[in-house]
């Protein structure tokens, strides 16, 4: 659809009645994916299931048995249980390049200290370090949900989620009471809380016969009889504390999703959606979900790793032509959608925003030229021939989107994992859903962009 008639519009009235209901279908699935994995691990464990159902096999498996690959073959890779990258082989050769989907499936959140428990007032608390860039004030007072791994000594790995069902207990971050607070809220709203107090509340039951930490002492025995942690199991766990509750339908009409960590399981659920439901491809189809962009993409789970051209180069060798110039001619001439969030309007903070170059929710997938901060400082900026290629895929197919940016352009801006992809001389470009309350524990999309984004990566995975 044309920008200027998307603009006159809604896109909801624009939709026949089938359309409405593949529109329900996915998002509803799209709920019971945010309600289901609010880790990286689990998220990686969802779509490796959904690939496996696809018909995907595992590449280092194809590796270690010798096999051929060849078009029409779909594998996949996994990264640590924290990132993974899927593979549908084309009949063009690999060397022409692929396209590719990428998102990261990483969120804020609360992360365990290595020492966290202790005892202060008759209460036990978990000493947390917070994940991402968060307004702290946001996460006091929520009931949270403890989701992660504790690994044994013996390399047993025990999965931990507690606060998801109804019977579970949940955990808090607690907050100062308003009539003792006056100096509190003298404070600017980045020291309203500080980070050394986003400790979590965990016990105030006092185990008899201790005189020292008895409640401390009782937690530990508690967890020790129920989930086999020991404290000093803690130094080997990744723990992390995360809203507790499902996503949730949001508006009397019921037009919206309200849910943690859409920023950026929105993009990576509508790209690993598009990618399981590619058949038979010219071009060579991929989806990569990354950790750690939400804290600048490193270590060795995030896009700064080489963990997505090793596994090429074993995609690479495994089809029988493997050699240092292909990998890179491979790379140069791929074609990558960044999927990855946008600021969606918000009118109660009007003022933030460029009403013109913003994204609005409800009126379709989002594109990017460019993100960065200021002076575009650390931007990926897609060449316009590139943008022009897109928006005929997008007309071509249906596909209600818009041109937006983070904000205005002096007030700060954002990052995705688009400038390291650009560095292999890639066309990339950001692409995504707006979001509302982004990085909030809480935030909101609308259906229609999610269904939207579908389309886009279905559309971009078979013609660009």
């Amino acid at each position: 659809m044309s920008e200027e008639k998307k603009e006159k519009q809604s896109v909801w009235n624009q939709y026949k009645e089938a359309e409405k209901q593949e529109l329900e279908t996915i998002n509803r699935g799209y709920r019971d994916f945010l309600s289901r994995c609010k880790t990286e691990r689990e998220s990686v464990r969802e779509a490796v299931r959904q690939a496996e159902a696809a018909g995907y096999r595992n590449l280092l498996d194809v590796v270690r048995q010798g096999k051929r690959l060849q078009a029409g073959d779909k594998v996949y890779a996994v990264n640590m249980k924290k990132a993974i990258v899927l593979f549908n082989l084309g009949d063009d050769p690999l060397e022409q390049g692929m396209n590719i989907l990428g998102a990261h499936i990483d969120t804020c959140r609360l992360d365990v200290k290595q020492n966290p428990l202790y005892e202060d007032g008759g209460l036990a608390y978990l000493d947390t370090h917070y994940y991402g860039g968060i307004k702290k004030y946001q996460w006091v007072t929520l009931p949270l949900a403890m989701h992660g791994v504790v690994v044994k000594k013996d390399g047993r790995v025990m999965d931990i989620c507690i606060g998801e069902d109804d019977d579970d207990p949940v955990f808090c971050v607690t907050d100062l009471l308003i009539h003792l607070s006056q100096e509190q809220m003298k404070k600017n709203a980045a020291k309203v809380i500080e980070g050394e107090n986003l400790d979590i509340l965990v016990g105030n039951y006092p185990l008899e016969d201790e005189d020292k930490e008895s409640v401390k002492a009782g937690v530990l025995k508690l967890i020790k009889d129920k989930y086999d942690i020991e404290e000093e199991d803690f130094h080997s766990a990744e723990l992390a504390l995360v809203p507790a509750g499902k996503a949730r339908e949001l508006g009397f009409d019921r037009s919206m999703t309200l849910a943690y960590g859409q920023d950026d399981r929105v993009c990576a659920y509508t790209s690993l959606a598009a990618m399981l439901e590619t058949g038979h491809m010219k071009r060579t189809a991929c989806c990569l979900l990354v950790d750690k962009e939400e804290i600048g993409s490193v270590g060795a789970t995030g896009m700064q790793s080489h963990f997505f051209e090793n596994i090429v180069a074993e995609l690479l060798n495994a089809c029988g032509g493997y050699s240092d110039l292909s990998l890179r001619r491979t790379l140069a001439n791929c074609k990558m959608l960044s999927s990855d969030v946008s600021s969606a309007y918000d009118a109660l903070y009007a003022d933030a925003y460029d009403r013109k170059n913003v994204s609005y929710l409800g009126k379709g997938m989002v594109f990017n030229k460019f993100t960065g901060a200021r002076g575009k400082s650390g931007s990926n900026d897609a060449n316009a021939e590139y943008l022009g290629e897109l928006r005929r895929i997008m007309d071509d197919n249906q596909v209600h989107y818009q041109l937006a940016e983070l904000g205005k352009v002096d007030l700060g801006g954002g990052g995705t994992i688009a400038y390291i992809m650009s560095l292999y001389g890639m066309q990339v470009i950001d692409s995504g859903v707006g979001v509302m309350s982004m990085h909030a524990p809480w935030e909101v999309t609308s259906k229609v962009d999610v269904y939207e984004a579908k389309k886009a990566y279905a559309a971009f995975l078979r013609e660009a």
